[in-house]
């Protein structure tokens, strides 16, 4: 059975956007079946305006269609990627998920692979926290959850996060790349053998 992965992403300035390119490029590159998905904006337009960097990656990504729970019963896998807001999911994401109850209700997103990444201004701005509570929302689920761990160099090159990948905003480097790739085919191995 081929691997269908959902790589689902809210981005308000582009990092997050950025991740999950690297994410789907991997996993495609892995041998799955990939759609690069984003979260629907539910701030205000007028909100969103106020920001040029805001609203020129809104422009940016105008493109990539919108995440919906069919997506979410397509797909056999599953990446987040998100920034931290206030330490936890930003509400975008959080009212994507809210919308996928009648899934969950008939055990339509259990026993599906998923893993999670994410960013933040600073280096102990919550990447953890954030991670830890997609988590908990994917247990809740009955999702298999695969993390990077410590399984492969790439991961303290890059910060060494075994939730997730976690970026601090900036320029991506190889070793950052590397990582990205590294979880996105790990969540591809799983995702085949459990769908073998």
């Amino acid at each position: 059975m081929t691997v269908k992965l959902a790589v689902i992403y809210y981005s308000t300035y582009g990092t997050n956007y950025q991740m999950a390119e690297i994410a789907a490029e991997a996993a495609k590159a892995a041998g799955a079946e990939v759609r690069l998905l984003r979260v629907a904006e539910t701030a205000p337009k007028e909100v969103v305006e106020t920001q040029d960097a805001w609203k020129e990656q809104a422009e940016r990504m105008e493109h990539i269609p919108v995440a919906t729970p069919d997506d979410m019963e397509w797909a056999n896998a599953y990446l987040f990627s998100a920034p931290t807001r206030f330490g936890g999911t930003p509400s975008q994401l959080r009212a994507f998920i809210d919308t996928l109850g009648g899934l969950w209700a008939k055990g339509a997103l259990a026993n599906k692979p998923v893993t999670a990444m994410t960013s933040t201004q600073n280096v102990n701005g919550g990447q953890e926290a954030t991670l830890l509570g997609l988590y908990t929302t994917f247990m809740h689920w009955g999702a298999v959850i695969v993390p990077p761990g410590y399984t492969d160099g790439s991961i303290p090159e890059s910060g060494g996060n075994p939730y997730g990948y976690s970026h601090t905003v900036g320029e991506f480097t190889e070793a950052n790349k590397a990582a990205i790739t590294h979880q996105a085919r790990r969540l591809v191995d799983f995702a085949a053998r459990i769908a073998g």
